[in-house]
């Protein structure tokens, strides 16, 4: 981006603070507007339309949490800074909110702030933005797209997928990759996963999504890590159809491909494991049996009983974005990670941290014992050609 692009509006009802924030983001190279009047600030998102914002949670017309909820009614992809004298806590939960809704919260600050902190925010690379907003469709808003959509898109093939390398925390070495399903529609552009597996769920079409995936990765990943200790990680829905015949077939696919189960991952959300957990048991049970590792994913974000899943035979639990995306800002954050990989370490299960963005991160994610890492400051998802190569991540 442009220096001419980088644009910050603040909204403070404190015209020091505000002045305070335009004279370091000016300094950090950027072009600043100041207002204390959220329709004023409204309007200049509509017409200035800046890449950086800077919010104060309390303010006297419009609460910070409902701008936050307007900004992300209009599909916002600004970056955004949350700022506040309330209590951290408070200041946490605005911020997990708006990222819930969609927006980019790059970081949330309690006043008062060190100027060096808010520096770092501004310097922040945009390959750190967050994954997965939408930015298709008509300047109107989000493309409405329909269960014809998709079937219209596994017929002719517009569906593809991308691998996101997994590593070693401690030695950087490759340890894995994550496949992940992509569309690209010939008249919406690129739609990212929770455009449409969602309606998948909703429709009845995600098992041919899984199916699909299964096309694309296996012989992929036999072609290029065949015999090698690199594992693939495959999502599975809480709306799959989980149930012997599903891992019969798999078995089959995986021996067309000279695959052992072992090799293999399969992600499961709290809630997909959680909806019948005796039934869980019998199939994730025999699912390990065959070899077939099993990994919590998004932990921390459901509210399933621990003594329950734990109860599941887990080989990985893995740790939602949401948290390691803000661990660098957010001391709630860093005591979630850490209890939920102390949690791994407990039960001898290994522990996985996605969202990693930075090199603080990281090396936090070192020092607590995490096993292993993915994130955009690792390795943004590769296509098939760009991760067949892809080896080691380098620490710097």
């Amino acid at each position: 981006m442009s220096e001419a692009l980088r644009r910050l509006l603040i909204l403070d009802d404190d015209p020091g603070v505000g002045q305070t924030i335009e004279l370091i983001a000016q300094a950090a190279g950027l072009e600043t507007r100041f207002t204390s009047s959220p329709e004023a600030f409204f309007s200049m998102v509509d017409e200035w339309h800046p890449d950086h914002i800077a919010l104060d949670l309390i303010m006297p017309e419009m609460d910070g949490v409902e701008v936050l909820a307007r900004l992300a009614q209009r599909d916002c992809q600004a970056r955004i800074i949350v700022t506040s004298g309330v209590d951290h806590r408070v200041l946490d939960a605005a911020g997990r909110s708006a990222t819930e809704r969609g927006l980019n919260i790059v970081g949330v600050l309690p006043k008062p702030f060190m100027p060096g902190t808010l520096r770092k925010l501004f310097a922040t690379p945009e390959s750190s933005s967050m994954p997965g907003i939408y930015r298709g469709g008509a300047p109107g808003g989000p493309v409405e797209l329909t269960a014809q959509d998709i079937e219209r898109g596994l017929k002719d093939n517009q569906f593809f997928a991308m691998y996101q390398p997994k590593v070693s925390c401690f030695s950087g070495q490759l340890v894995g990759f994550e496949a992940l399903m992509r569309w690209r529609h010939p008249e919406h552009g690129l739609i990212p996963p929770d455009r449409f597996i969602p309606l998948g769920e909703s429709t009845g079409l995600i098992d041919q999504l899984t199916a699909r995936m299964f096309e694309f990765s296996l012989p992929w990943f036999a072609r290029h890590f065949c015999g090698s200790p690199i594992r693939l990680s495959i999502n599975l829905s809480a709306r799959s159809k989980l149930d012997d015949s599903f891992v019969e077939d798999l078995l089959i696919r995986l021996d067309c491909f000279n695959l052992k189960a072992d090799q293999l991952i399969f992600e499961l959300t709290e809630t997909s494991a959680m909806q019948d957990p005796v039934a869980s048991l019998d199939l994730l049970t025999r699912m390990r049996m065959k070899g077939f590792h099993l990994s919590i994913d998004d932990l921390g974000t459901g509210f399933s009983s621990l003594l329950q899943l734990v109860r599941l035979p887990f080989s990985e639990l893995k740790v939602d974005k949401s948290f390691v995306m803000t661990a660098s800002s957010s001391s709630e954050s860093r005591q979630v990670i850490q209890a939920i990989v102390g949690l791994g370490q407990s039960l001898g299960i290994q522990s996985t941290a996605e969202g990693v963005e930075d090199a603080e991160t990281l090396q936090f994610l070192r020092d607590i014992g995490c096993n292993y890492a993915q994130g955009f400051y690792i390795a943004r998802p590769l296509d098939a050609e760009a991760a067949s190569s892809w080896t080691h991540f380098n620490f710097r």
